[in-house]
């Protein structure tokens, strides 16, 4: 009974010392701080073109109106409806892959490098093999997802690289983060919109921070976890230390050979897949040709996802020329470790009430990181004037370009979609090459206004969103004719959601720019 008092205040004593204590949280709550500054930017165009992913493939249906077609049939003949146009345009290309059908995107697509070994892409009527027109974009899956993942700097892996340090700088903010806030649960409850701008600021950053917390650290681990063999390459190594292709074999599937140099012809690509589709008593999803037209081809056919968090990478490879399988793969334990968490980041699977609930967690991330670094900028910008310092000037305008700015562009690069002739061809210019440039030029220009105007040009960006995103729509209607009534009349809801979300952004810039514009009025 005695040894109980003792017991109990060495636990306590013991919980103390091992508690953090206030020195321990003001170095995280400046780690916090700096981690924010210094990647805030690089976060909010990470979070905001991950929300937009979300739903890339119905963005692709408004950018490629002549994709808008309805459900495809249940079954359809690749040998029929695609190869033909596949050995036509393809020509001599060492490979062509074939993208089957589904309800999100109800297109074939016909993919292979033209003669300058770039990508091209083709889309055919899953109904009746017609050849649907080139319209010359990029749109979404070909230009925001990868900007996603890699923004676009390929050189060296560049662009990996920073997601990988925006990817550990986030994590290091989410743990630095709850341990600094001591009354987090009340914090969950707490948002005063009519308070003082500093004051709601710091309320929304807090809440949009605790309501996604799980969300938040998922998304940025899983990001780490996917590009693990470009971060982490000397565990490849000390497992294959001198043969790297096999890992690409055993973890993947990978089957590759030489082409002999003599003529064959392609076995049937129906029969193939209708082989794959009986073993696994699930459909594929794509099928990729090597070396088409080759005695030595081969043909991969891919297992589909959509039903399963896992992006599995099952897939049957068959000689082209006799149809014979020469290898049957299934995703292993540890590779299907790495494919699930790939799954849960890409969020490939049909289910359309998590898709939302991405695109929202997505979305508050970004509302989070924003509203920190405008609590920084506005907590010392009048003290950095009187003495003379330009950080909070140089963050604010990094600020304006990454929020403001980075949607003005996207909302660019929509209308540069619909205003651009469709026919560049003539003037030797790649269309879909314009519209990436629409993008970036605008984004650059936003960081220039910011840096003459300063925190004023928060109001007049916001204006521009208000204005740019209702033309989207309208030349959307202009060029093809679907306008929000007749979408929901024809049953296309990708290109309806698309315009009330456009319609909906718009709504919120003018009564953001309308509610700072009180706010500098009052003073």
């Amino acid at each position: 009974v005695a040894a109980r008092p003792a017991g109990i205040a060495a636990a306590y004593h013991w919980c103390r010392l091992t508690m953090p204590g206030d020195g321990f949280r003001a170095s995280l709550s400046w780690l916090h701080t700096w981690a924010g500054v210094l990647l805030g930017g690089l976060l909010l165009a990470v979070f905001w073109s991950g929300s937009l992913v979300v739903f890339d493939r119905e963005i692709d249906r408004w950018m490629l109106p002549s994709t808008r077609l309805g459900s495809p049939p249940v079954d359809l003949s690749l040998d029929r409806l695609v190869v033909p146009h596949a050995q036509r345009l393809a020509g001599t290309a060492a490979r062509w892959s074939i993208t089957l059908p589904s309800e999100r995107t109800p297109v074939i697509q016909l993919e292979f490098p033209n003669a300058e070994g770039v990508s091209t892409r083709r889309f055919i009527d899953p109904a009746n093999g017609e050849l649907l027109p080139d319209h010359g974009s990029w749109a979404a899956t070909g230009f925001l997802f990868p900007f996603h993942y890699s923004l676009h700097l390929r050189w060296r892996n560049v662009g990996y690289w920073l997601l990988g340090i925006a990817g550990m700088g986030m994590l290091l903010l989410l743990v630095s983060g709850v341990v600094i806030h001591r009354k987090i649960i009340r914090e969950f409850f707490t948002f005063r919109p009519h308070k003082s701008t500093q004051r709601a600021t710091l309320d929304l950053h807090n809440l949009t921070g605790v309501v996604a917390l799980p969300f938040h650290f998922l998304i940025s681990l899983s990001g780490l976890i996917i590009f693990f063999a470009i971060y982490f390459p000397t565990v490849i190594e000390r497992i294959y230390p001198r043969n790297s292709a096999a890992f690409s074999t055993e973890a993947f599937g990978n089957y590759t050979r030489q082409p002999s140099a003599e003529p064959a012809t392609l076995a049937s690509l129906d029969a193939m897949r209708d082989r794959a589709r009986e073993a696994w008593g699930d459909e594929p999803y794509m099928l990729r040709v090597w070396h088409p037209g080759d005695a030595q081809a081969y043909v991969e056919v891919r297992r589909s996802f959509a039903r399963q968090v896992t992006m599995n990478v099952d897939r049957m490879t068959f000689d082209g020329s006799s149809g014979a399988l020469l290898l049957d793969h299934r995703t292993g334990p540890v590779a299907a470790i790495q494919r699930f968490f790939s799954g849960l980041h890409f969020v490939q699977f049909e289910h359309w009430t998590l898709r939302w609930l991405y695109f929202l967690g997505g979305l508050s991330g970004w509302v989070m990181i924003a509203t920190g670094l405008l609590f920084w900028t506005g907590a010392r910008r009048a003290r950095h004037q009187r003495n003379g310092h330009t950080g909070a000037h140089l963050l604010d305008a990094i600020c304006v370009c990454s929020c403001s700015g980075l949607i003005l562009a996207t909302l660019g690069f929509f209308i540069a979609n619909r205003a651009l002739p469709a026919d560049l061809g003539r003037f030797e210019i790649d269309r879909a090459a314009l519209e990436g440039w629409a993008f970036f030029l605008i984004w650059a220009s936003t960081l220039v206004h910011a840096l003459i105007r300063g925190a004023g040009a928060w109001h007049g960006q916001l204006l521009a969103i208000g204005g740019a995103a209702p033309t989207a729509v309208l030349l959307n209607w202009l060029t093809t004719g679907d306008h929000l009534l007749h979408s929901l009349q024809q049953g296309r809801d990708a290109v309806a959601g698309m315009d009330l979300l456009l319609m909906l952004l718009a709504l919120l810039a003018l009564a953001t720019a309308r509610r700072l514009n009180r706010g500098i009025a009052n003073g």
